[in-house]
């Protein structure tokens, strides 16, 4: 593959249809850790499954491309049209010195034809090809092993119910390299060492620490840290991880295993495990029981991205050290046993409230912030996000859990100290208070499943390993 930094072309990226929602932000952000600002084409649409793309050079692409698990494929861009017509047109006006150095006489090559929402038969696959006999291929072509290879995409809209007798757009380009789609696969949480009954699903966990830019020896901590899927994802970027959890079993791999067939967990189930089942092992740092709630870590700026999924109350609970009985001081020179606080609720908007407090505390400049947020859709408006005055908020991605809740993928980044707050006035302002409803959304959750003469509805997203494995 080459990593040449011919500049001053365009590219075709070729994306998954699932997820669409956080394609967007993912490829956004890793065209900014390439140091470079994403400059889609005129008439883009977030939506489609091709984005053409400028100012960036093939190095860039094959950077971008070496982490995304939201594209399939990138191409260098020689034409493209409304028809087949206009993508000759467009081709025959490529400059030939930038087409040359991939048809040589010595080269071999193959052209492949990609259809989106329809399917072609072979032969007009090989019909397709051969009405490019105008292009100057002059090596020899090589269909197992070929050195380059050129794609004809057609694109036939996204409505299966309405597919055209022709394509509304085709493009012709050459193949760059393929996106990280295998690690979804090659990760999934089917065949994990160590999982538990909310263990992220692998794809959102690679979203996830694209969203946040992690990067090779980034310092990553996830305070809700449960079995680690997200510290999985950021060691394969190369991230040193660390993470904690107020759940004393979960954090040392004890108690009932969440496998079916499995009544408990093995000596060996734990998260350090789940990185020695990668090869990241050498990016463990550690993980400890801690409560979220409560200030642990030194006051200093630590971690160049906080990636973690809070408990929502359904399959986790919200729970942190405390107690709701009155505590009483002894009296002076009386020996009481020292008291061992219970667990009590931890409502959701203290939960983010801390969270976005501990980011801007925690977080290096530029750090990014990536969490969660469910939500019940028929109420949910802008203002429901948390907001810090350190922070500001850089994308919020829906995905749907059910008809009536889904969960939101909340990217901040900190832009500000918290010391350089003069007298604190977010204080006053209604923006920073935190939004109560969220303390409901259990009640709701239930109530919504129970709508429809009891049943419950079933979640329409693998999101997390939320059923028994």
């Amino acid at each position: 593959m080459a990593t040449t930094g011919r500049a001053c072309l365009q590219y075709l990226l070729h994306l998954a249809q699932d997820n669409l929602d956080f394609r967007l932000p993912e490829i956004a952000a890793l065209v900014a850790l390439r140091g470079k600002p994403f400059l889609p084409t005129e008439n883009f649409r977030e939506k489609s499954p091709f984005w053409r793309l400028d100012g960036l050079s093939e190095a860039d692409i094959c950077g971008i491309m070496s982490r995304s698990v939201c594209a399939k494929s990138a191409f260098e861009l020689w034409g493209q049209g409304r028809t087949h017509s206009e993508l000759k047109t467009s081709l025959l006006n490529y400059p030939s010195e930038k087409m040359s150095p991939f048809l040589q006489k010595d080269s071999t090559y193959r052209i492949n034809v990609y259809t989106f929402n329809k399917t072609l038969e072979f032969a007009d696959r090989i019909q397709r090809i051969d009405t490019m006999e105008y292009l100057p291929f002059e090596g020899t072509v090589s269909l197992k092993n070929p050195q380059h290879i050129f794609c004809l995409l057609e694109d036939y809209g996204t409505d299966p119910n309405d597919i055209p007798e022709q394509p509304n757009h085709v493009y012709f380009g050459r193949w760059i390299a393929d996106g990280q789609r295998e690690l979804i696969r090659s990760h999934s949480v089917k065949n994990r060492h160590f999982i538990g009954n909310t263990s992220m699903d692998a794809g959102l966990s690679f979203i996830m620490a694209n969203h946040a830019k992690v990067k090779k020896n980034d310092l990553v901590f996830d305070p809700f840290v449960g079995t680690g899927s997200l510290l999985v994802a950021c060691s394969q970027f190369g991230a040193y991880v660390c993470g904690a959890d107020i759940d004393y079993n979960t954090i040392h791999g004890r108690g009932r295993s969440s496998r079916k067939n499995q009544k408990w967990r093995g000596p060996d189930e734990n998260i350090r495990a789940n990185l020695r089942q990668y090869g990241t092992e050498d990016m463990y740092l550690d993980v400890m029981v801690s409560d979220a709630s409560k200030p642990v870590w030194k006051n200093a700026a630590l971690f160049d991205a906080i990636i973690t999924d809070p408990p929502y109350g359904i399959r986790e609970s919200t729970r942190r050290t405390g107690s709701h009985k009155d505590i009483t001081k002894p009296p002076d020179g009386i020996y009481v046993e020292s008291h061992v606080p219970v667990s009590k609720a931890y409502h959701l908007s203290d939960i983010f409230a801390d969270l976005l407090n501990f980011s801007a505390h925690h977080l290096v400049m530029g750090g990014r912030l990536v969490y969660w947020l469910p939500v019940y859709r028929s109420e949910y408006c802008e203002e429901m996000i948390p907001r810090h005055p350190c922070l500001r908020l850089v994308s919020n991605c829906e995905q749907t859990l059910s008809s009536h809740t889904s969960r939101r993928l909340i990217t901040m980044e900190k832009m500000k100290e918290p010391e350089d707050l003069e007298n604190l006035p977010h204080l006053e302002d209604p923006c920073f208070v935190p939004y109560q409803g969220h303390n409901a959304f259990r009640e709701k959750y239930f109530s919504g499943l129970n709508k429809k003469s009891g049943k419950q509805e079933d979640d329409k997203t693998n999101a997390s390993a939320e059923t028994l494995i």
